[in-house]
This record gives C-alpha cells, sequence and structure tokens, in this order.
C-alpha cells in the first residue's frame, strides 16, 4: 500500500487528504498532516471519499441511446455522434443553439478546457454551471461594493477574529472543518453570533442566535447598520480613508427605527441592539455567508447588505476579518475563476472589453463569440423555446439541484442532442442521448480552487475505470473532431500552464510553485509572488469601497391560506449534493438513509401528525411524498427539507422567480402545503426519468 497525497473533492474547504492505494485501488482515506486548511482533520463525508469514486455503478465505456435503451459503443462512434450533433446544430441554428454546463467538482483543467471549447470551438459565450445557483450574487454583489467576488480572507484568519458573525451557513454541516475551526475559537473567547432561521447546531452553540424570519436579511442588516449609524459607532477613519461617500446609505437608514427592524425580522429589539454593539466595537470580526444570503431573488443586494455593515465598521482588508463567502463545492471558486460563465473569460476577465476580447482570439486563433452568452437558468428557457438545440453537461446533476424540477426534466426532454460526461449514471444523465464516461479527481492530475481562493494539486493515484477518460482530453478530442486542434493539450500540466499565461490572477502559479507552498492563493503574480492571504488590505480593485443602498425584498412567494407554510432548503451533514458520491458510502448511507421533511412540533400537533410518518408535500409546481421529522430545528409556520434524495426530490417544489442581476432563482423560500398520509403507508416513490440502466440492452 502507497498514499497518494489529494485534495478532498467534497465542499469548498479544500482539505488535504492521503488516497491509499493498493492493487490499483483506492481503499481508504487518511488526514494530510500539517496541511494549512485542514490540519491533519477530516470530516465524516472526507474519510469516506473512496466511496464516491469506487468501481461499482462507475460508468466506463461510452453510452448512446437507442430506442429509449442505453447500448456500449467505442469512442470513436460516440465522438462521431456528438460532432455530427453540433455541427448539424451550429448549422442550422448557429452558435446560439448549442451551449456548456461545465462542473464545479472538476478540475480547474477540465473546467478552462470547457469555457474554451465554448468559446473557441462552438463559438458560443453559453457556458455556465452551478455557481448560479450557489454564489453568483457573491460574485456580482461583491463586485459592485469591492471589485472582486471572492472570500476576502484565509480560513485561518478565523483564529485571528475577535468576533465570529455567520450568516445564512450551516457550517458544521456543509463545511465541518471550518465550524470546527470556529468552535475552537469561541473556545478561546471569541463570540460567536449566528444569523439562521434554523437552529442549526453551530446556532445552539453560538453565543447569540439571531433566529430572524425566513427572507428577512436585508431588514436585519440594514437594522443593524442603522443602529451602528444612529449611535456613532461606525469606523470613521476606515470609511474616510477607504470608502466612498456613506451619505447617501445614512439618508436611506435615517428613516428605519429599530421597532420597525424588530417587526420585519422577527428578533427583540435588544439582541438588534447587542449584537450592533458587538460587531461594531470588535478588533476583528470574522463575516461568513453561504447560501441563506444568497438563494434569494433578492440575492445580489442580500450580499450588498453584509457589505455595508463590513465596511462600515472598517472590518475588510486585514488578518481576522473580511467578507467570506463559504463555497459550497470543491471547485466553484476554480469553476468561476476559469471563466465557465457567460460573461467573463478566465480570470473574471469582461467579455465586454475589446482589448480582452481581441487577447483570447489571438491566443486562441479565433474570432470571439459575437453575442452574449446564456446563464444556465437562461439555457433551460431557450431549450424549452426551441432556441437551444444542443447542450453538453460535464458532470452537473440539474435535474436534482435546478430548481422548479419538472421544468428543467421538460427542457432536457426538448432539446435535439444532449451529452452529458458523468462518472455515474445520474438523473441527468439518462436525460441524454450520448453519455460519455469521465475520470475521477483520484484518476487525473490537475488543481482545484478552494474558498479562500487557494490553488492546490490533485493528483493520479489509479487509472480510470475502463475507458474513461479526463474531461479535458474528451473535450481536446471532440474539438479536433471539429476542426479545432488547439486543444491537445500533453497533459494537464501543459493546459494549465496555457491557463496561467492568460489569467493574471494565476500568472504567477506553475505545478512545481504549488506543491512547494502547500498550494497558493490567488491574486499570486510578480507583485504577490507567494500569494495573496488577504485581499484589499491597502485599496479595493475598484479603488474605494462603494456602501450601496438597499431595501428588503420579500420572498416573491410567501404562505397563504393554500400554500400556509414557507419551505426552505438545506443540507444535511451526512450528505453532499444530489447524493451520488455520499450515497455510495454504507456509513453515510447508514446514518441519514431516507429524505426528511424538517417541521416544528406545534405544527405537526396541529396537523395530527407522528414523527417519521408518511405526509404529502405539494407547490405550485409539483408534489411529492416523504416522512415528517418533528424537531424545534425549524420555527412554528416554517419547514426544511434537503436536496440529497432522488426519492424525495425536493427542488420539485422550489420556485424558479430570480434574482434580476445575477439570476440567482429563489430556491430557500417558497409556499407549500403539507397532508398526512396514511398512518404505516410509505412515502411513494416518483421516477424522474425513465429508469434505464446502462447494461439495459447488453
Amino acid at each position: 500500500m502507497h498514499v497518494i497525497p489529494s485534495i478532498c473533492t467534497f465542499c469548498g474547504v479544500g482539505c488535504g487528504i492521503g488516497l491509499r492505494v493498493q492493487d490499483g485501488r483506492v481503499i481508504g482515506v487518511e488526514p494530510q498532516p500539517g496541511h494549512p486548511v485542514s490540519q491533519g482533520q477530516l470530516c465524516s463525508k472526507g474519510w469516506s471519499s473512496s466511496f464516491a469514486i469506487d468501481p461499482a455503478n462507475r460508468l466506463t465505456d461510452p453510452l448512446i441511446k437507442e430506442h429509449g435503451r442505453f447500448r456500449r459503443a467505442s469512442w470513436d462512434e460516440a465522438l462521431g455522434r456528438v460532432a455530427e450533433a453540433f455541427r448539424t446544430v451550429l448549422d442550422e441554428a448557429g452558435p446560439q443553439g448549442v451551449g456548456v454546463i461545465s462542473c464545479a467538482r472538476a478540475s480547474n483543467e477540465d473546467n478552462y478546457a470547457a469555457q474554451k471549447f465554448a468559446r473557441a470551438v462552438l463559438g458560443t459565450h453559453n457556458i455556465d454551471h452551478c455557481a448560479r445557483i450557489c454564489h453568483s450574487p457573491s460574485v456580482a454583489g461583491l463586485a459592485r461594493t469591492l471589485g472582486s467576488g471572492a472570500m476576502t480572507n484565509s480560513i485561518a484568519d478565523i483564529d485571528q477574529a475577535e468576533l465570529i458573525l455567520v450568516i445564512g451557513a450551516d457550517v458544521t454541516e456543509n463545511h465541518a472543518m471550518i465550524g470546527a475551526r470556529m468552535l475552537r475559537a469561541q473556545a478561546r473567547g471569541a463570540t460567536l453570533i449566528v444569523v439562521d432561521p434554523r437552529r442549526t447546531r453551530l446556532a445552539r452553540l453560538a453565543d447569540i442566535h439571531l433566529q430572524l424570519r425566513l427572507g428577512s436579511n436585508i431588514a436585519l442588516l440594514n437594522g443593524l447598520l442603522q443602529i451602528i449609524l444612529a449611535n456613532g459607532w461606525e469606523n470613521h477613519a476606515f470609511l474616510a480613508a477607504r470608502c466612498e461617500d456613506i451619505e447617501p446609505l445614512r439618508q436611506h437608514l435615517a428613516g428605519l427605527s429599530v421597532e420597525q427592524s424588530s417587526a420585519l425580522t422577527g428578533i427583540a429589539v435588544a439582541e438588534l441592539e447587542q449584537v450592533a454593539y458587538l460587531y461594531s466595537h470588535a478588533k476583528t470580526a470574522f463575516t461568513a455567508y453561504g447560501m441563506g444570503i444568497t438563494q434569494f431573488q433578492s440575492g445580489t443586494n442580500n450580499v450588498i447588505a453584509v457589505s455595508n455593515l463590513a465596511l462600515a465598521c472598517g472590518q475588510v482588508g486585514r488578518a481576522g476579518t473580511g467578507i467570506n463567502p463559504l463555497r459550497g463545492q470543491n471547485n466553484v471558486q476554480g469553476a468561476c475563476d476559469m471563466g465557465c460563465l457567460p460573461d467573463v473569460y478566465p480570470g473574471y476577465q469582461d467579455i465586454a472589453d475589446a482589448a480582452v476580447r481581441a487577447k483570447f482570439a489571438a491566443a486562441w486563433d479565433t474570432p470571439p463569440p459575437a453575442h452574449p452568452g446564456l446563464t444556465s437558468l437562461g439555457m433551460t428557457k431557450a431549450a424549452l423555446a426551441g432556441e437551444l438545440r444542443a447542450l453538453l453537461i460535464m458532470g452537473e446533476e440539474l435535474v436534482l439541484t435546478d430548481p422548479d424540477q419538472g421544468h428543467v426534466a421538460r427542457a432536457l426532454a426538448a432539446l435535439d442532442f444532449l451529452v452529458v460526461v458523468e462518472l455515474t449514471l445520474t438523473e441527468t444523465a439518462k436525460f441524454a442521448d450520448v453519455v460519455l464516461p469521465a475520470a475521477s479527481f483520484a484518476e487525473k492530475h490537475g488543481t482545484f480552487t478552494n474558498c479562500e481562493r487557494r490553488v492546490q494539486r490533485v493528483r493520479q493515484a489509479i487509472a480510470p475505470p475502463g475507458t474513461a477518460r479526463c474531461d479535458w482530453q474528451i473535450l481536446g478530442e471532440l474539438a479536433a473532431r471539429m476542426g479545432h486542434p488547439g486543444m491537445a493539450w500533453a497533459d494537464a500540466e501543459a493546459l494549465f500552464d496555457e491557463m496561467a499565461g492568460l489569467t493574471p490572477i494565476y500568472s504567477g502559479m506553475t505545478y512545481a510553485e504549488l506543491d512547494r507552498q502547500h498550494g497558493l492563493q490567488w491574486p499570486c503574480d510578480v507583485a504577490h509572488p507567494h500569494g495573496s492571504p488577504v485581499l484589499h488590505a491597502q485599496s479595493f480593485p475598484l479603488g474605494r469601497g462603494r456602501l450601496l443602498p438597499v431595501t428588503q425584498v420579500e420572498p416573491d412567494e410567501c404562505p397563504d391560506a393554500e400554500y400556509p407554510f414557507a419551505f426552505t432548503t438545506h443540507r444535511l451533514h451526512f450528505h453532499y449534493g444530489g447524493g451520488s458520491m455520499t450515497r455510495k458510502s454504507p456509513l453515510l448511507e447508514r446514518e441519514t438513509p431516507a429524505a426528511l421533511l424538517f417541521m416544528h412540533p406545534a405544527d405537526g400537533a396541529a396537523l395530527g401528525l407522528r414523527d417519521q410518518q408518511a405526509v404529502a408535500v405539494r407547490s405550485r409546481r409539483g408534489y411529492l411524498e416523504t416522512r415528517v421529522h418533528l424537531t424545534d430545528d425549524v420555527p412554528r409556520g416554517t419547514l426544511a427539507m434537503p436536496y440529497h434524495f432522488r426519492e424525495a426530490p425536493c427542488n420539485r417544489l422550489t420556485n424558479s422567480a430570480q434574482d434580476p442581476i445575477s439570476k440567482m432563482p429563489e430556491l430557500k423560500a417558497c409556499a407549500v402545503a403539507v397532508e398526512p398520509l396514511a398512518v404505516g403507508e410509505r412515502p411513494r416513490i416518483q421516477a424522474i426519468a425513465e429508469e434505464v440502466s446502462p447494461d439495459a440492452s447488453l
């Protein structure tokens, strides 16, 4: 047995793992001692990484669907089929008729190849990935206030914080190593404040839990800032030196009273005043937030409200402070960095900038796309309208994670052609015309970028199963078949070097330097050869920080007589994403084997429900059956449900109303009704797509 160093492929923390390899298989995982992020620890998901990539149930050969059933095919036939389909659509509909969805779990190298394939081969900016439905408001909101949408500080800065403010993030469940670090900081004397509608585990352990009404984030943040300004607790020196005029925001908040904030949020006046005082007077306040801020139709303005609070109190640009969005997937930061967004090239270089377009056109020896790109939800809408006709999806489980599942399923079915690159036959892959088997992170070389902007190496430990290939190799071969040989890289390092040469924030990075430094945090360039643990120490990319007035916006759909409960989504400690990786682990599946609807006991009593009783849940978009779990983790009138379970996919219920700026769907809030099923009755499983086995016709 030998151990290959790598990086965990679950959440965005970026923990160091060692893959234990014996006889050509990964037989276990161990923590990397001395790793700067995980410090020799792993959460339960990290310990179970070997199950996620086990050869059992993995795709090993290309599959082609004929007469509704899949058959195995050679790579030559499968790639030929894909190239022909894309050429046909390009000839008939042009570049706006095709699109690519890349993957936040794939490597930087894979994602760079995906956006290059879209832009240089297909000639379209129709490239997006799941950041659209997690942290696109962070990119949009912080770009407006600071000029950069990434986490401003390092995870290790938690150790230097006098106060830790967590807003809309279930940290111990979703980012366990960060949650553990926060609790250690609290034990050393830091004040821990959690803002969340649910009573999460971290909220129960916090010094203060503000259990605000679902969707009242801006009302709360505006209220805290109004108290700070009314008492003169803002950081006058920081505002004068580093920010634009605060007066428009001050005037915007002047008419707001603490009593109004209390009424809008459900938080007592004394608690609001206490938190405002503690945050504004802390020497170092580390602010972290998650999708409880971003996944609203007001997501971008929610992020701006967080930024306003931090800027007004001078809690940016120093160790132990910062505005820190906690990324949900292992490489969602990297996929954004690589330009897998419709409006930017790698490194957030604006597609609207003529100099940027000329730079990439020269480097790739092809003219830039002529039209603006579509977001992932925009592509769904275009598919239903018959305008988007061919789509390549690389590792994303849209059917389980995008809002309004029926809408997504109809859009995929409406496509002329769908190709999916995947590890297993997911619910999304079942809609495909061609499925191509991909190599996992343990079967290739590359890099991941974690939530603190740390770029780290992953290394090939074993061979891919069967004939599976790296995503960038698949895209390179497909590009060559379509007449573009410029994606035939010799190896992953050559691809990384091309990307770094075109991406200023990565320009100082090489594989050798990443190995020597245990990863590097961007920007890493001539001015920052050893990376940048803290952003904005001297100035902001905008020059001076902007404090922008924002107003409370209620969720698009609020409870009423027909749908009396507010409904929100969340994750569980033992599962991840659509469950395609964690549910392969018997250890994790044993902990939470089935979907649950979390309901307050008083609401359960009013409906005559027993704990674990089967219930039907209905929204204006869909219906599902599950079991109810009675708990005071949720307040009265609010229900919560995890989205890991294909048997009861909660995104069948969720609302696709969008933030007008970032196009983020409102996954965190909608209205539902609940009906008891007979005692002893089991929840009925409703199939998403036709159940098709890879070996169905073999």
